[in-house]
């Protein structure tokens, strides 16, 4: 017997539905992937090549059409779209890393920035296309003393070229929604923009993380090199923020327009950890794994960011499903299993957060898709619209 559409997370929206997925060979996006395929998505993928050896997408192995293009290609990105005719894009290509960003400040900005608006100019071509959930990051906010953590109306920018890149995302976003898709010609395209804060979670095998940089240590008999103990940021199991695109997407597909904004999805208090609190964390179940101090010298990074997810709480109905500890823990045992056995627990995972979340009574996990309470909730100008003090002061 099929599943009834109560059974489904997400109401079952996305059952059938042509979804692409950019940066689908990465860390998130190949999770992505895997759930957009778990929930009946027709799922397709635009990125580079696999750029990690090992690769979560590429142990996965999904049966998906992809095309591997540069998002500063804009005829190839074009192409792209209008060959896979998306009914939904969620858009996670990027270059993602703060110190790459210092080296090659101009391959990030023509990646974070123009490739941005080659997808947007190639989805105002794409008559299929409805919603479009672009994920930026919590680093999108000027490094300025806040208290109980950045919410969405503050100001953007960015001391580093991958930090600044993104604030410049969010304005290119705002911009586009406003300008152009709202008003597009054959329907309009609802676009909503995701903040989210540090993610873990088996997978990952980028250069200069916290975690792969633990995870290559362990392997190789090493110390890892520490460059910043105290650095506090929101740690987040990486289901968490790709549960908020999903009921994002979700949301704007069942036709809820004022959702497309920006928002921010990060933990709970007990998740804005330190770097060496984190270690510590990950050590509990990985007792091989050493470290020493990296002294540096380093380039510029934020201290102490925090975010609040309020907004999300109230109209969304979305919340964290895993404290810091459990997603440390879950985080540590599928690196563990995957190295000292090959096993991969990618589905283990995803089924135990989805019947956790069932447990918490979250309405997207068993299918509703409530309308939120937009009450109270400010209209961030610098978001909505393109002004310049959303940026910097």
């Amino acid at each position: 017997m099929s599943p009834s559409q109560d059974d489904v997370p997400f109401g079952g929206l996305y059952r059938g539905r042509r979804v692409l997925v950019t940066g689908h060979t990465g860390f998130k996006g190949s999770w992505l992937v895997y759930w957009l395929r778990r929930l009946g998505a027709q799922v397709t993928g635009l990125a580079l090549p696999t750029q990690t050896r090992p690769s979560h997408h590429a142990l996965l192995a999904p049966a998906i059409r992809e095309a591997m293009v540069d998002l500063r290609d804009a005829e190839g990105v074009r192409d792209a779209i209008r060959g896979f005719e998306p009914e939904a894009v969620f858009h996670l290509a990027a270059q993602p890393l703060v110190r790459r960003g210092y080296r090659e400040p101009e391959v990030t900005f023509a990646t974070n920035v123009t490739g941005l608006i080659h997808l947007l100019e190639a989805v105002r071509e794409v008559s299929s296309v409805r919603v479009l959930i672009n994920a930026t990051t919590d680093k999108c906010y000027l490094d300025l003393p806040v208290s109980g953590g950045y919410r969405e109306d503050d100001r953007l920018g960015g001391h580093d070229p991958y930090s600044a890149s993104k604030a410049c995302s969010e304005i290119v976003s705002a911009c586009w929604r406003e300008s152009f898709l709202r008003q597009r010609e054959g329907g309009p395209v609802m676009l909503a923009t995701a903040r989210a804060g540090n993610v873990i979670g088996g997978g990952d095998w980028s250069e200069d993380r916290l975690i792969p940089d633990l995870v290559r240590a362990a392997q190789s008999g090493r110390e890892a090199e520490i460059r910043r103990p105290n650095a506090v940021r929101p740690w987040q199991h990486v289901l968490e923020p790709l549960a908020g695109y999903l009921l994002l997407g979700a949301k704007l597909l069942a036709g809820e327009p004022d959702v497309a904004r920006a928002w921010n999805f990060g933990p709970d208090p007990d998740g804005h950890l330190s770097v060496a609190e984190v270690i510590r964390g990950f050590s509990e179940h990985w007792p091989a794994l050493a470290h020493r101090l990296d002294p540096g010298p380093h380039p510029h990074e934020t201290a102490h960011l925090r975010l609040d997810c309020g907004a999300a709480r109230v109209a969304l109905g979305w919340r964290p499903v895993w404290g810091a500890a459990e997603s440390i823990a879950r985080t540590a045992l599928w690196y563990r299993r995957f190295v000292e056995s090959g096993e991969l627990r990618t589905g283990d995972d995803l089924d135990a957060y989805v019947t956790r979340a069932r447990e918490l009574r979250l309405p997207w996990a068993s299918g509703g898709i409530a309308r939120g309470s937009f009450a109270g909730l400010s209209e961030s100008p610098g978001l909505s619209r393109c002004t310049p003090e959303a940026i910097l002061p």
